[in-house]
């Protein structure tokens, strides 16, 4: 599995097992208190998605893949003195690459090294970061928060259907 998914699987199921858990306790209580279960719930996945991104070692796991990566594609192509990392402060996914090459080495290192999974894009100036991963991992584990809401829901009215009968 790539840096790219292994990054962020666990923010997405993070997100999805808080709503799933968040929603099957809030549509089974009145509206007021609902809206608290639900706004508790979306903080705890926002909360799971930061502790994923630095305590639980997420984001120096992906960074150190990727710039390994990057380490390997430059040593294949013969480009020692050239060096690339991650944009640090905040991480991002963009590479910074600095070192001697010529026109044709830099325009081609960009793209090459813009192809390699979990990279955003690749530039040679300092010129900011992009988005910041933690940003990323937070809009991810909300997705997967949303997507665990609908199943909530969906089972919620499966059994309210249900309920109707009594035979």
């Amino acid at each position: 599995m790539n840096p790219f998914w292994s990054y962020f699987w666990p923010a997405f199921g993070l997100g999805l097992l808080i709503g799933v858990i968040s929603g099957a306790f809030a549509f089974r209580r009145p509206r007021h208190k609902r809206n608290t279960m639900l706004a508790t719930g979306f903080a705890a996945s926002l909360v799971l998605a930061g502790l994923w991104h630095g305590p639980a070692g997420g984001a120096g796991r992906f960074s150190a893949t990727v710039e390994r990566s990057v380490h390997d594609l430059l040593v294949h192509y013969e480009m020692a003195q050239v060096t690339g990392h991650l944009h640090h402060e905040p991480l991002t996914r963009r590479v910074l690459l600095s070192g001697p090459a010529d026109d044709f080495q830099r325009s081609e290192l960009v793209s090459m090294i813009g192809e390699l999974p979990g990279v955003q894009s690749a530039r040679w100036s300092s010129d900011g970061g992009g988005i910041p991963l933690i940003v990323e991992g937070a809009a991810v584990a909300v997705v997967g928060f949303l997507l665990g809401l609908l199943l909530a829901y969906l089972v919620e009215l499966r059994r309210r259907y249900n309920a109707q009968w009594n035979w």
